[in-house]
């Protein structure tokens, strides 16, 4: 298999870690990004190239681009990767502490694509893969905003697909289920500041304790689910335009699909 140069952003841990070192190890020139670099010392020692970047400045990407091009003179594979779950209640969180969610689940990722195209064109390949969610997808209570940016980043990533055909470039959306790693943390941290007291705080509660409960008996995909996903896509010339995988990823989904609203929230709110 010839080896490709490969950028992943959110390489700091988690899925986008194991997946660096997985990549690394199949002999890919691997530059791991993201802003805790001192978490990537393990992923340097393998031989991957960790690079400092915040996806929400637009000096930081235009400096790793360059940096990587004038090296390597392509890229081959961008896994926009970095994301996080903001949590709590609409009337709660603050629209500032939104628009935050989007900068880095959409206007981020959006940026260092815009900035990777133009050598993708020039060699007329390369493969862009957008980590979604299954809840671009679907719901659950108190997430608004962060499903609001998947369900935003899933219609992005159906137009660029669209438009870089021609220029035969693959787009892939990634729809990960339940994954063990920080994200469930994050999540449940976010919801407790801003949901935690208040008119919302019964289901808070509810919430917090069901996905304690669930991490407890040790449910969810390890992270290795994702990095196998991404390697088979690395290594297609073709891939599928959508993987849903991991933890309850593709039955949420289907119930989703295929029941009506109200019986959708019937499922979700029995959990909680």
């Amino acid at each position: 298999m010839k080896a490709k140069v490969i950028l992943i952003t959110g390489a700091s841990s988690g899925m986008g870690k194991a997946t660096a070192k997985a990549l690394i190890k199949e002999g890919h020139r691997v530059y791991a990004l993201a802003r805790r670099i001192e978490q990537m010392q393990d992923l340097e020692v393998l031989g991957g190239q960790p690079m400092q970047m915040d996806v929400t400045r637009e000096e930081d990407i235009q400096k790793v681009v360059d940096a990587i091009i004038k090296k390597e003179g392509k890229i081959d594979v961008l896994w926009n990767n970095a994301g996080y779950g903001l949590y709590g209640s609409v009337e709660d969180v603050p629209v500032s502490e939104a628009r935050k969610q989007f900068e880095v689940n959409l206007f981020g990722l959006a940026s260092i694509t815009q900035k990777v195209l133009p050598h993708m064109r020039k060699a007329q390949s390369g493969t862009i893969i957008n980590t979604s969610s299954m809840g671009g997808k679907m719901y659950t209570p108190m997430g608004a905003w962060y499903h609001a940016s998947k369900h935003a980043l899933e219609g992005w990533s159906d137009c660029l697909r669209i438009e870089l055909a021609p220029f035969g470039i693959n787009v892939v959306v990634l729809e990960p289920g339940i994954i063990v790693t920080e994200f469930g943390d994050v999540m449940l941290d976010n919801i407790r500041m801003h949901s935690g007291t208040g008119p919302y705080a019964g289901l808070t509660a509810k919430l917090v304790a069901a996905t304690e409960k669930m991490y407890a008996k040790g449910q969810g995909s390890k992270p290795e689910v994702i990095s196998k996903t991404i390697s088979s896509i690395v290594q297609s010339r073709k891939p599928k335009t959508r993987y849903r995988v991991g933890f309850m990823a593709k039955p949420m989904v289907w119930m989703r699909t295929n029941l009506g609203d109200r019986l959708f929230d019937k499922v979700v709110m029995s959990q909680v």
